[in-house]
């Protein structure tokens, strides 16, 4: 039984130690899928997009960015050392099918699973004993965990929310509107313009601007900011005061590096319960669908986030 298995269970104390509600580890799967997709540079956002090779190569990537994130030491045998105890670090597609190499056997195995389309992660201790694997058959003698092994996962985090990719919850027509453009910047425009209300990401700006100065594109200045006000849309950033006008209008929260656009109206009567925030001397509201387009009004860059 995993709870008389001692030094899974110090293992998983250590890693509950170091990040006991899993946002790090959460962190380390999304950079390990935003490097895979590369997006500033490929425009990509999707799984599927990958290269076979690049799909394969992703186990390795979890194994090095959550050492980089931990700093476990390394192990004689396997891939860690976590607690005084050698670990091996695995990564599927599909929850649990976890590939044991024969110098694993016996030891443990820190499994990993994630989806960005789900928008989930999980990670689990398994001790990868004979009981629990099923028998070698492939040509490196990889084995996989039996019903046995599946049972005994001692699950650390399961089902956990990944950072979302905005992109993969679009409809089609809306991400051929944005992708369609050779502009960056009208990629960038198109993307504030359709996607409004919503946390976006620096990555996602990445992806769509592909150029490296791509938070210029969201910016004032000639940016999103300046071709979308005449529309009546804001995009809030990286400023107190942006995030407070955000909560004020009950806005969904969003985290640092993310931007948020919407379309904001002058309070009129009909306006009358909704929240609302006051710029350049007059009252706000998110506007309604049936309210017209007016100028939006300057969202002052006052207060920048302190740093986490």
């Amino acid at each position: 039984m995993t709870e008389h298995d001692s030094a899974l269970m110090a293992v998983s104390s250590h890693l509950r130690m170091l990040d006991a509600v899993g946002p790090r580890m959460g962190q380390a799967v999304r950079r390990t899928f935003d490097m895979l997709l590369d997006g500033q540079h490929t425009g990509r956002y999707r799984w599927e997009q990958l290269h076979k090779t690049e799909k394969t190569h992703c186990g390795t990537l979890i194994e090095i960015n959550l050492q980089r994130e931990f700093g476990f030491a390394d192990g004689e045998v396997l891939d860690y050392s976590i607690a005084g105890h050698e670990v091996d670090c695995k990564y599927s597609q599909k929850l649990a099918e976890w590939m044991i190499p024969p110098e694993a056997v016996g030891h443990l195995v820190l499994g990993l699973w994630a989806s960005d389309k789900k928008g989930q992660w999980s990670a689990g201790l398994v001790r990868a004993s004979e009981e629990n694997l099923n028998p070698g058959r492939n040509r490196d003698v990889k084995r996989t965990l039996s019903r046995t092994g599946r049972a005994a996962i001692h699950w650390l985090f399961e089902n956990e929310p990944l950072k979302k990719n905005i992109l993969l919850d679009l409809p089609t027509h809306v991400t051929d509107i944005i992708f369609r453009s050779t502009s960056g910047q009208t990629r960038i425009n198109e993307l504030f313009r359709h996607v409004q209300g919503l946390p976006i990401s620096r990555n996602t700006v990445a992806t769509v601007a592909m150029q490296e100065d791509y938070m210029k594109r969201v910016r004032s200045n000639g940016g999103a900011r300046t071709v979308l006000r005449s529309e009546g849309i804001v995009i809030f950033g990286q400023y107190q005061n942006h995030v407070d006008a955000a909560i004020a209008l009950v806005l969904p929260a969003y985290g640092r590096g993310d931007s948020m656009s919407v379309r904001l109206a002058r309070k009129r009567p009909h306006h009358a319960g909704l929240p609302s925030i006051t710029l350049d001397g007059e009252r706000w509201v998110v506007a309604e669908r049936d309210d017209p387009p007016e100028m939006a009004p300057l969202l002052p860059d006052i207060g920048p986030l302190p740093k986490s």
